[in-house]
């Protein structure tokens, strides 16, 4: 069987968007079972709780949710067991960096296949206070109208507002 090209999306983390502000985006390679890679073609994984952290000079991803392979044998993986994320040494380091500074977390954003290889993508990220999560729908929001007035005045009607 040939090998996937381009980019294929297995899951997305849209809470980490709306909950973080994110700082800089890595991508990384994840070390995996074969009933893993299995299971994620089925697209049977979550990241809703997933975060990564360092230990022993490497990045680990804790939390995340592959669900085991519906036929997998006694060789089955477990759910929710800490995986290796591959990294090159300099960004490990510049993310260490980053993160001994405080106040900045390493969320997964993302889930993929690039080119036959599973990827995660990581974001730097800083927690948003609620007001600054109330300041980004009604930016949103604001942003939304704008675009479907504009809409409406290039198709030549008249503005929501006027009748007549």
């Amino acid at each position: 069987m040939a090998r996937d090209t381009g980019r294929t999306l297995i899951a997305s983390n849209k809470k980490a968007r709306h909950d973080y502000t994110v700082l800089k985006t890595y991508e990384a390679g994840i070390v995996l079972a074969g009933t893993e890679v299995k299971s994620l073609r089925e697209g049977r994984v979550s990241l809703v709780d997933a975060f990564a952290q360092e230990r022993d000079g490497e990045i680990m991803l804790y939390g995340l949710h592959i669900a085991e392979y519906g036929f997998g044998t006694w060789t089955n993986h477990q759910p929710r067991r800490t995986r290796k994320l591959l990294l090159h040494r300099v960004e490990i380091a510049r993310i260490l960096e980053k993160l001994r500074d405080g106040g900045v977390t390493l969320v997964p954003l993302s889930m993929y296949f690039s080119n036959g290889w599973a990827k995660v993508e990581l974001a730097l990220a800083r927690g948003k206070r609620s007001y600054d999560k109330r300041q980004a729908l009604a930016e949103r929001d604001a942003n939304r109208e704008i675009a479907r007035e504009l809409g409406r005045r290039l198709k030549g009607r008249r503005p929501a507002g006027e009748r007549g």
